[in-house]
């Protein structure tokens, strides 16, 4: 069985919640995992698994846009205590003496193991922008490339990347597969049901969002991300609850949210258009917007006005059909790959170390 170093980003809590899910499989079979992170990854891993804290990069946003200056600020700021948790880290990596490390875009553990040439996989779904080949109208191609180059500063070449996305695309090499987002046990068992109520979720404060639903008389909105419990006309605030969360989600007739990429995997699961706001400064979910609208499965709200919301709500039943088809696989796919790679004393993941 292998010891696994996992590198987890902190930002946001997508990163944590696949990492939860691969992490628990990992040492239902034997492996030994400790893993790696910082900001609200540790938070929601800390009290399950072995989890050492760092210090990673953080954006920060104001009503759904990338507040540059305050994003540069605020990282700067923890260069010396990041420098400590680094060589913090050096020593753990030195006494664990891991034989893998995978990294879900978390750079320290990944530039770590091209330090000390350890075997590195990456799983995440940042990937699929530097090893997919994609098209995106003219517009985003500037924010593309820059992407793409910030990824490969980020992270170095891993020796196996693992992709999870809801879009298909042709991979630029044989040491990248793809695989349907990993969904949490709970999405996988939920029976969806046809409710009255639209789901909202937002993060940072998109009170710009917020006040175009309250226009919405007509339609009843369960908002989330504002932490408390209470009713103003025709919108819900929710307090957090994943349970809670989970029952709107499966409940509501569609999502109108931001353009992260676990959500909208959860949603298109269970069958729920989706109206997506992409945080303005932020390629992935850009991304992530345009290839919803372009399966057909939602729209790329562009502004936030009257006419988009009006507009998708009317088109709500030809999502519907078109999600009817979505495909339903489980996540055997990618957990019978992580068999495969660390299998025996790892020879089939030594296949790919690079030349």
């Amino acid at each position: 069985m292998a010891k696994i170093l996992y590198g987890v980003s902190g930002e946001g809590s997508g990163h944590s919640s696949r990492a939860r899910l691969i992490s628990s499989y990992l040492l239902e079979q034997g492996h030994s995992v400790k893993i790696v992170s910082y900001d609200r990854g540790y938070k929601n891993l800390k009290d399950d698994f072995d989890v050492m804290e760092i210090v990673g990069l953080t954006i920060v946003s104001e009503d759904n846009e990338v507040s540059k200056l305050k994003t540069i600020t605020t990282n700067l700021s923890k260069i010396p205590s990041g420098t400590r948790a680094l060589n913090d880290l050096r020593a753990t990596i030195k006494k664990y003496q891991p034989d893998c490390v995978i990294s879900d875009f978390e750079p320290c553990t990944a530039y770590l193991a091209s330090h000390y040439e350890l075997p590195l996989v990456t799983i995440d779904n940042q990937h699929r922008m530097r090893y997919m080949d994609y098209q995106v109208p003219s517009e985003m191609r500037k924010d593309q490339l820059i992407t793409e180059t910030v990824i490969r500063a980020m992270i170095p070449r891993p020796w196996v990347s693992l992709i999870t996305s809801f879009h298909q695309g042709k991979l630029k090499n044989d040491r990248t597969f793809l695989f349907p987002p990993i969904l949490r046990q709970q999405v996988l068992d939920k029976k969806p049901t046809q409710g009255e109520h639209i789901l909202v979720y937002v993060t940072s404060g998109f009170d710009s969002l917020i006040n175009l639903t309250a226009k919405f008389t007509r339609e009843t909105f369960y908002v989330y991300g504002y932490d408390k419990e209470e009713v103003q006309g025709n919108i819900h605030y929710r307090p957090f609850s994943k349970d809670g969360f989970l029952d709107d989600l499966a409940s509501c007739k569609a999502v109108v949210a931001t353009a992260g990429f676990t959500l909208i995997s959860e949603a298109l699961y269970l069958g729920k258009p989706y109206l997506a706001f992409p945080m303005q400064g932020q390629f992935e979910q850009q991304l992530n917007a345009f290839m919803l609208q372009q399966q057909g499965y939602g729209v790329e709200g562009k502004e936030v006005s009257t006419e988009t919301l009006a507009a998708f709500l009317y088109q709500l039943p030809d999502f519907s059909s078109k999600l009817a088809n979505y495909p339903h696989n489980g996540n055997s796919d990618i957990q019978q790959k992580l068999d495969k790679l660390l299998s025996g004393t790892l020879e089939h993941l030594y296949q790919f170390k690079p030349k």
